[in-house]
């Protein structure tokens, strides 16, 4: 007989009385194998962890194996916080609006590995905030992070420990900041990066840090105006740009 993994999750939708409007979903999951898929629409809502804010919800927190998140927030200033422990995890996160707050952290201590991730990242509006850390102190091995952006004055910041992590980025609109640090320490550390661009005013900030394997890099852009500054570092002293 297959043994079934218990999974124990904790979720509840709050309306707070300030402003009708505004929506909180407390996540916390424990165990493997979790499907989860939610759905905000409208504006000023919040996904909670990373101590969150409003009425002081946390977290969302998953702690867990193979575990699928899909988030789909539709509307304006709305907030997307997480901490993720997990390997083999899937996570596709979806906003269409402007002005909307996304911060999420993987295994940042090395609980699990942060091993064999899928994330993939669309954004259709203007003035977002996006961060998305991955193994900061644990090795994001085999990673696949996907970025599809369109829409100006958006600010993107991902840093991840790689250990053959996949960064693709594909950005549609001007005034776009993006700031990436990747990381390894280990023989098998190569991380590959690709930003292709259409829009002017961008701001590239782009570092790769391998110390024992080779990184690689690729940037199309077309527009006009804009700072590009890429650092691809084995273990030297950079001047930085």
């Amino acid at each position: 007989m297959k043994k079934m993994n218990k999974v124990l999750l904790s979720l509840s939708l709050l309306s707070t009385a300030v402003l009708a409007a505004d929506n909180e979903i407390y996540i916390s999951q424990a165990g493997a194998t979790a499907s989860i898929d939610v759905e905000q629409l409208g504006i000023s809502n919040l996904i909670g962890g990373l101590s969150s804010s409003a009425g002081s919800l946390t977290p969302l927190d998953l702690d867990g194996n193979s575990m699928v998140l899909d988030i789909n927030m539709i509307g304006a200033t709305n907030k997307f916080f997480g901490d993720i422990w997990a390997d083999s995890f899937t996570g596709n996160y979806n906003f269409t609006g402007s002005t909307n707050l996304f911060t999420i952290q993987v295994d940042p201590t090395n609980t699990y590995g942060a091993d064999s991730s899928n994330h993939q990242v669309a954004v259709t509006g203007a003035s977002n905030t996006m961060t998305l850390n991955q193994g900061t102190s644990a090795l994001a091995a085999t990673l696949d992070l996907d970025w599809i952006i369109q829409g100006s004055n958006n600010t993107i910041t991902s840093n991840i420990n790689i250990d053959g992590a996949t960064n693709f980025m594909d950005i549609d609109g001007s005034d776009n900041t993006v700031t990436y640090t990747g990381a390894g320490v280990t023989a098998s550390a190569g991380g590959y990066f690709y930003l292709d661009h259409t829009g002017g005013s961008r701001t590239f900030n782009v570092q790769q840090l391998s110390t024992q394997d080779s990184d690689w890099l690729k940037i199309t852009s077309v527009g006009s105006s804009g700072t590009v500054c890429v650092i691809q570092n084995d273990q030297g002293s950079s001047l930085g740009c």
